[in-house]
């Protein structure tokens, strides 16, 4: 590949740094390269990294991997593998080599995405960063869209912020630094892919999971609050090709990859996991007065849930006319349920997420006795 050139189309508007913003945020531009290339991965064999791998491999890309090598290094053993790290700033790997576009699937602290980006400049057409909706300072906007204002912190914490556990301490805010990086390095050719919450094959958090195994055991189950309240959530392997697609066609600004194309409510989902599973279970639906005075723990006892107030909508008009493409919910709900028996074919206590049985039948008593 010979040395990218910044094209007109993409520099047309890009100013310096605005607090809280980056420059260009306000819109998606596609120069696109309908042929194959290379691309490089920030991580890769996690999760997420595995289903951006995928896209690449599917459209015939050449595909490098830089990591430390710690999560399951076997993976992809038939692709390019730099070591590095970058908590060490071990980056000698990546002095080297060149590539259409860049994935970012590892950058947490703002130092580790200004070298990587600094140093890849030259040598890259594109970097696609890995953010979050965590960003944003307040997220129970009735709408979230990608120039509400982002989370801040002081000076001498992102200073001290030197190592993923250190930025992990500020995600949201870390996160918003880190995209801000990338753009000062890379002006206009950069994709700040902003998820929500990821879910699906491979999803070890439970915050989703939780769902699809709870409604296939069956029974009565205690559902939370408001039915209409809406859920947000976006399948692994659509962002996974999203990634891909955006650095494939140079799609540059900032995007909130959240589903879907219509609203969700949590009754619906619910419902949808019943008969997705052909689950024979009921749902009783407890207030959210009911679940705050039992210090129920939102959205990690009760996955999915927050109390009314704490959540608005994510806009994800961007990300959709960008080429974000959302499965079938029922998919999603039934993949995940048959990832998780084959990883725990005799189940499992709920760790991170989720409501121990006993916990849920204390409550739906206290519910019914109230």
């Amino acid at each position: 590949m010979g040395q990218p050139t910044r094209r007109s189309v993409l520099l047309a508007g890009a100013t310096g740094l605005a607090a809280g913003a980056l420059p260009g945020a306000a819109r998606v531009v596609r120069s696109g390269r309908p042929r194959a290339g290379r691309i490089l991965v920030l991580g890769g064999t996690r999760f997420l990294g595995p289903q951006i791998v995928a896209a690449a491999l599917d459209a015939g890309y050449e595909v490098t991997l830089f990591n430390r090598g710690k999560s399951d290094p076997e993976r992809f053993a038939h692709l390019e593998q730099l070591d590095g790290d970058r908590d060490t700033g071990d980056l000698a790997s990546l002095e080297k080599g060149s590539w259409d576009f860049v994935v970012d699937t590892s950058g947490y602290a703002p130092s580790h995405v200004e070298a990587t980006a600094k140093l890849l400049a030259d040598r890259v057409g594109h970097y696609v960063f890995v953010s979050t909706v965590s960003v944003y300072a307040d997220q129970s906007a009735a709408v979230v869209g990608e120039d509400t204002a982002v989370g801040t912190v002081d000076d001498d914490t992102v200073k001290a912020a030197t190592t993923i556990r250190e930025a992990v301490r500020h995600y949201g805010p870390m996160k918003a630094l880190c995209e801000q990086a990338a753009e000062a390095a890379m002006p206009g050719r950069v994709s700040n892919v902003r998820p929500g919450l990821i879910v699906g094959p491979e999803d070890n958090s439970d915050r989703f999971t939780y769902w699809p195994v709870r409604v296939a055991q069956g029974g009565e189950i205690l559902a939370p609050g408001d039915p209409t309240q809406e859920v947000q959530f976006v399948d692994v392997r659509d962002l996974g090709a999203f990634c891909f697609r955006v650095g494939h066609e140079e799609s540059a600004g900032v995007m909130n990859a959240v589903g879907f194309r219509m609203r969700l409510g949590f009754e619906e989902f619910l419902h949808g996991c019943k008969v997705a599973l052909n689950a024979d279970c009921s749902f009783t639906w407890a207030d959210e007065a009911f679940l705050v005075e039992q210090r129920v723990r939102p959205y990690m006892e009760i996955p999915l849930w927050l109390p009314s107030g704490q959540r608005g909508h994510f806009a994800n008009d961007r990300a959709v006319a960008a080429g974000l493409g959302f499965r079938p919910v029922a998919d999603t709900i039934q993949d995940t349920l048959a990832w998780y028996r084959g990883e725990w074919p005799e189940g499992r206590e709920w760790g991170r997420a989720g409501m121990k049985p006993e916990r849920e039948r204390e409550l739906l008593a206290a519910w019914k006795g109230r």
